[in-house]
């Protein structure tokens, strides 16, 4: 989709009364959407999934960008303290269930969130993930949500091109090698044949988090 084409998808939505927000992981690539979001409404929630787990660098770009955009940042922390997030041996998750990990520090919170809203836009791409690609550009969610997928069409040529564009900043992660940044435990830098996602959970066999799969549904 165009910027032209998403500023009147999400115009219709508000003009049906429909309450909107957006997530956010705050890598570069997620910028062209929140640069757009920031052009058509700054009031639009973006929220940022406060796991405890980030780099630091990621926490230092939320800030910034936050400032540098103009944007309505909502942090979510779990809901279940990180003190309680550990193994039968004591180990914390992420060691040992990094799936019930993703659960408890990204799907959980998310939920509760859906419960307040109507549209979800979500900057998902095809080109991620096999999940991704089999998205559509509207999709339902749990709790009577629409996932709006604005970017699902654009390859990632085109949003380094955006980038450029505008002259947005990078993640200060990007100019040492990595090109998925999720939280520090677990995202490791990639080797050269593997894709762009593969190093979120290195070594895991695993490309997603659970927002785009346990909060999707087939539409």
């Amino acid at each position: 989709m165009t910027f032209e084409e998403i500023h009147t998808r999400i115009r219709t939505y508000q003009q049906e009364g429909k309450k909107l927000f957006t997530s956010s992981s705050f890598q570069s690539h997620s910028l062209v959407l929140l640069h757009m979001l920031s052009r058509i409404d700054r009031g639009i929630p973006v929220y940022f999934l406060n796991t405890g787990y980030h780099f630091p660098e990621t926490v230092a770009f939320v800030d910034r960008i936050s400032e540098e955009l103009g944007l309505n940042i909502i942090r979510l922390n779990p809901v279940v303290p990180k003190h309680q997030q550990r193994d039968a041996d004591g180990n914390l998750l992420f060691t040992s269930d990094p799936d019930y990990c993703c659960f408890l520090n990204k799907t959980q919170p998310m939920e509760d969130v859906l419960r307040s809203y109507d549209v979800w836009i979500n900057g998902v791409r095809a080109d991620q993930s096999l999940v991704r690609k089999a998205m559509k550009l509207e999709q339902p969610a749990p709790h009577d949500v629409l996932r709006f997928h604005p970017m699902l069409d654009w390859s990632i040529q085109e949003v380094f091109a955006y980038l450029r564009e505008y002259d947005l900043p990078r993640h200060p992660l990007d100019a040492k090698g990595y090109s998925s940044i999720g939280c520090e435990p677990c995202t490791k830098k990639p080797d050269p044949e593997m894709h762009e996602r593969e190093a979120r959970w290195y070594g895991m066999n695993k490309v997603e988090c659970g927002l785009n799969t346990d909060l999707a549904q087939s539409s």
